[in-house]
């Protein structure tokens, strides 16, 4: 699975690789280890506004039905093959997003247990900006009303760099193509295309 990204670029560098404004450049996450389970506001697009960076969304999705927030720490992620089953993604397979980092982190398991393990930072190929597909809603809150606006991170079965990175789990998340970041917020190209063996050139190497 994935809970750990990086996101370094800075506004400007976003709003050129995107053509797009920033919606409140005073809440933009630039950081070089994002952990999921502080539910960070990575730069996300939504599907209804793909003109527009916003950072009004945070990472951990809530379904309308979650009693409270402490559920978002079992959404981090979602398996892109079954969001059309899973109670708390089956509503939502159509607001998608893309999530914006530079990088993401796994770590290589040395033995069965994971005593031992070596971090990876892993990277884009070909984009120093680089995006994940990603599903979103906004929650209300049952015990104030006060909304709460979320998104999670698709993930699919691992490639053959991965395979070796992510040995205890066989899983990556779904770093998207640029070419293909407008098809992934076109309602009309089906999830499932983007699945593996859908992938992006990626680059591992160990990190501190």
């Amino acid at each position: 699975m994935c809970y750990y990204t990086q996101q370094m670029s800075t506004i400007d560098q976003v709003k050129k690789r995107f053509h797009m404004e920033v919606d409140n450049e005073a809440t933009f996450l630039q950081t070089d280890f994002i952990s999921g389970f502080a539910h960070p506001n990575l730069p996300i697009i939504l599907d209804t506004r793909p003109d527009l960076i916003t950072t009004n969304y945070t990472w951990g999705f809530l379904p309308s039905w979650a009693k409270d927030r402490d559920f978002r720490k079992n959404t981090l992620n979602a398996r892109i093959e079954t969001i059309d089953e899973k109670p708390s993604f089956k509503n939502s397979t159509e607001h998608r997003c893309l999530i914006i980092a530079t990088a993401y982190y796994e770590w290589h398991w040395h033995d069965e247990k994971g005593k031992s393990k070596q971090k990876y930072q892993i990277n884009s190929q070909h984009d120093e900006i680089f995006t994940f597909a990603g599903l979103y809603s906004t929650w209300t809150d049952p015990a104030n009303g006060e909304e709460l606006n979320t998104y999670t991170m698709l993930t699919t079965q691992a490639n053959e760099i991965m395979q070796y990175v992510h040995n205890h789990k066989m899983r990556m998340p779904i770093v998207l193509n640029k070419a293909d970041e407008a098809a992934w917020l076109d309602h009309s190209v089906a999830v499932s295309e983007f699945a593996y063996p859908y992938e992006s050139k990626i680059i591992a190497l160990p990190s501190l």
